[in-house]
């Protein structure tokens, strides 16, 4: 396996394994939010309870998912050195801005959240929270607007001189197409996985016995399981509205990503309607189809918002490419196709968990429909709510990954859409030993930190909502010195 190969992986398992920590982040943090202002605003301690139990899981998934994104600064220098000459000074525009704006805003505004339990005004405490949550977002905004120029290019001109991409409006580039359509879809899939979350230690939390869990504390998982059920049923309806939207932009600027994510090799002309493809049986090399099972039309909806739209397939955008892109000297091989199978079923698998979720999410509030009674735990004693509790937060969670490998995989063979093949960015000086060392030790870091978060989410996850005075108060005019005064943890 040659350098190119190892660097690629080494990319692919830091990128995912950080994306695990960013839409907990974001998610979670929107709910602690809405849970502290519902404290504020009804003086209920459950919902004080619920705000500092899942506070203290948001940290923790904060601070790893810091350390695990720090990596990703360093493989743009160790393994795609050419890539990072070509396009750095776009790329580093927005990280750089993310990094001195919005993570400074995150890290600033949680240490005030910790610590300023009884230091600073309860309204002033809450709202800083809405701000770390609004850090959040703007991160989001400015790393997918980096990521958005590699789908489509814009905001740039090429020295000639020196062979480099240079920005000419840096607006162009926050405000690229394919970023506006991006960045509400990964917004609302990220407060999916953070009802997810919430959904699966509240149900826990009600599924266990009356000995593990005091049955006075039912009624607060209750509230909870409620909340994230809502957050992860409304946020799922958003992300396909949202989806719909960035199909139709995808398939604008990256024609090939949508026809392989169909398995769609053929064009289908105006007036006919192109199908959805439910499964689709191809050759071994992926360049035809042997049998599939489709929704009439559904693909040309998607696609261009017309039933029956044109939309072309991947051997003709194949051609298109050919005669675009031939004889161009950042282009490699003339196969511009990405890996069918894996771009086809990522985006299914994206697709299946997220409605999977959703739907387990319905089975939830329809179970804990009304106002509760003496026989909610029966409502949830059933060994179904113990594996619903076990899987629903993978389900959003794995949506989010496999549609980030489908939005990376389906631009292949290019880095940077029509300008830089992925071959042609990789360091050239890089030996297969040092990526493949480089690549072994991360691997190693990153099941060590695995670890650490599992074994910390369930040590506090089992601990519970800790007890706190029915009229306890976090004001710092209203404490005496012998209340407890910072939030530790």
């Amino acid at each position: 396996m040659e350098a190119l190969e190892l660097a690629r992986w080494q990319f692919g398992i830091t990128t995912v394994y950080h994306y695990f920590f960013v839409p907990i982040t974001i998610g979670l943090s929107l709910l602690v939010a809405i849970m502290q202002t519902c404290w504020l605003r009804t003086r209920d301690t459950q919902w004080l309870r619920l705000t500092k139990f899942f506070g203290k899981l948001f940290t923790i998934n904060f601070i790893l998912g810091l350390v695990t994104g720090i990596v990703q600064e360093f493989q743009f220098g160790m393994n795609w050195s050419d890539y990072s000459r070509f396009v750095g000074d776009i790329f580093g525009a927005p990280l750089a801005i993310e990094a001195l704006l919005a993570f400074f805003l995150e890290s600033t505004f949680l240490g005030l959240w910790i610590f300023g339990w009884g230091r600073i005004p309860e309204k002033l405490h809450a709202a800083s929270m809405w701000i770390i949550h609004i850090g959040t977002m703007l991160s989001a905004y400015f790393i997918l607007s980096a990521n958005s120029f590699m789908q489509n290019p814009v905001g740039y001109h090429i020295n000639e001189e020196n062979g480099r991409a240079e920005l000419t409006d840096f607006l162009a580039v926050l405000t690229n197409k394919v970023q506006l359509a991006a960045f509400p879809h990964v917004l609302t899939a990220a407060w999916m996985t953070g009802g997810a979350f919430v959904l699966a230690f509240t149900l826990w939390h009600l599924w266990r016995s009356t000995d593990q869990t005091p049955a006075a504390d039912k009624p607060m998982y209750r509230k909870g399981a409620k909340l994230g059920a809502w957050a992860l049923l409304i946020s799922g309806a958003l992300v396909i509205v949202t989806g719909d939207v960035q199909g139709k932009v995808m398939y604008d600027v990256q024609p090939m990503k949508m026809a392989a994510a169909e398995g769609q090799y053929h064009d289908v002309p105006e007036g006919v309607g192109a199908p959805f493809s439910i499964i689709t049986v191809g050759t071994l090399d992926g360049r035809e189809e042997i049998w599939a099972l489709t929704v009439p039309k559904l693909q040309s909806y998607l696609a261009t918002g017309s039933l029956t739209g044109a939309v072309e397939g991947i051997n003709h955008i194949q051609q298109r490419y050919e005669m675009t892109y031939s004889g161009h000297e950042l282009t490699e091989a003339d196969d511009y196709r990405p890996i069918i199978p894996v771009t086809y079923w990522s985006f299914r698998l994206m697709m299946g968990l997220g409605f999977a979720g959703m739907a387990v999410a319905a089975a939830v509030l329809w179970r804990l429909r009304g106002r509760g009674s003496e026989h909610d735990e029966d409502r949830v004693s059933h060994r179904y709510w113990l594996w619903a509790a076990a899987t629903v937060l993978f389900m959003p969670l794995l949506a989010n990954s496999f549609g980030w490998i489908f939005t990376e995989m389906g631009r292949q063979p290019w880095l940077v859409m029509g300008l830089m093949t992925t071959r042609t960015g990789v360091s050239p000086g890089v030996t297969t030993f040092e990526v493949a060392t480089s690549l072994a030790v991360f691997t190693l870091l990153y099941g060590a930190l695995a670890v650490v978060m599992v074994k910390l989410s369930l040590r506090y996850g089992r601990a519970g909502a800790e007890h706190v005075p029915e009229d306890a108060s976090f004001d710092p005019g209203e404490r005496s010195d012998d209340d407890e005064f910072v939030f530790t943890y």
